[in-house]
């Protein structure tokens, strides 16, 4: 188990809501992005610039506050002990982060291929992927805020 102070803990679990807060809204806008990247015409400028607009949120963006996000929550969870694994949902919680971080990856393998303009999917697939954030964040807030079980 990790010591850390009151004020430090509290520090550590701003940092994790803060970092929480952008990597969520990297999550639920670039799949936005690609439902208007795949109505764009390849090689046209508003493809063009979506595809500069993709890389930035990924990488400059969702992916520091990715590592950020996990980094601090990881922070958290020691000084927290093994007892967190004691209530049922706390796994809940992280089968939910470990789908957050599936739904990035794709993302990510997304974003690729539109940047090498192979994009496969449709503008409904897009959408539909946009949901699967928020229902992974919906079921995080309320297994930390509520504890159902």
């Amino acid at each position: 188990m990790l010591e850390l102070t009151a004020e430090t803990y509290a520090w550590v679990k701003a940092l994790h809501v803060i970092a929480v807060i952008a990597w969520m809204a990297g999550l639920l806008y670039l799949p936005r992005l690609f439902v208007y990247h795949a109505e764009a015409e390849p090689g046209s400028d508003k493809a063009e610039t979506f595809k500069v607009m993709e890389r930035r949120l990924l990488r400059a963006i969702m992916n520091p506050a990715m590592i950020v996000s996990v980094g601090a929550g990881l922070v958290l969870m020691a000084a927290s002990g093994p007892a967190l694994w004691d209530s049922l949902w706390f796994p809940f919680k992280v089968v939910a982060i470990v789908g957050l971080m599936v739904s990035h990856v794709y993302m990510g393998k997304w974003r690729r291929a539109f940047a090498e303009d192979r994009n496969t999917h449709s503008t409904k697939f897009y959408r539909a992927m946009n949901e699967v954030p928020t229902v992974l964040m919906i079921v995080i807030v309320i297994m930390v805020i509520v504890q159902p079980f």
